[in-house]
């Protein structure tokens, strides 16, 4: 059983409509109808759709724990992880090592992947490129980054150049009020780079995970 067909199923056991399920969720009609016939893979307000069913998102996105009434899942062999704090775009990829630009995309045209810590509205996810930042983050890996976080000594960051929009991915050192920007790769050639107000920090990275 997929998403669709849990969320159909709570749905149905509510005696609810599809119509109904939308305003209690905040999703419009046509919505909940592309989630339950699986054209929709990642919906936005995952948790409020699982409250508004009465279940956990974990609950509908892979089919383990219990729902809120206390139904357990069949067939699981899986626990529970962290708890999902919410669902962020997407936006584009960063080429690690190297600047790289940063696409401005539709937030609602945008893949959807859920962070599982506290994050701030405006929190979006990048998928690294290149080996600067190994072994502490691999091609492939999922970065979450949160622009009202704190970014402080010693905090992963995306920073971009203020006059061409580029942007990469590295450790924040600040020492004696000079800041520069640190490959994690001990092999990469540019190892520190200074920075003098020609850069803007986007964001601190407060996660990151592998996706599959």
């Amino acid at each position: 059983m997929d998403l669709g067909k849990r969320v159909e199923k709570k749905r149905v056991q509510l005696g609810m409509t599809q119509a109904q399920l939308g305003l209690m969720a905040g999703l419009a009609q046509n919505s909940i109808h592309n989630i339950e016939s699986g054209e929709t893979k990642r919906p936005r307000k995952i948790d409020a759709l699982a409250e508004a069913l009465n279940c956990t998102p974990e609950y509908l996105l892979f089919g383990i724990g219990e729902t809120q009434d206390g139904e357990k899942s069949i067939n699981s062999n899986v626990s529970l992880g962290p708890t999902l704090k919410a669902a962020v775009p997407l936006i584009s990829w960063v080429q690690a090592g190297a600047w790289s630009e940063i696409s401005e995309i539709k937030e609602y045209d945008a893949d959807r992947y859920l962070c599982p810590v506290k994050c701030s509205d405006l929190t979006f996810a990048l998928k690294v490129h290149g080996v600067s930042m190994e072994p502490k983050f691999y091609e492939g890996d999922l970065i979450f980054v949160d622009p009202e976080a704190e970014c402080i000594h010693g905090s992963y960051v995306v920073a971009r150049l203020d006059d061409d929009n580029h942007a990469t991915f590295k450790q924040l050192i600040i020492e004696s009020g000079h800041k520069f920007l640190k490959a994690a790769n001990p092999n990469w050639p540019e190892q520190l780079t200074p920075i003098n107000g020609n850069c803007t920090l986007v964001g601190k990275i407060i996660f990151a995970g592998k996706s599959f």
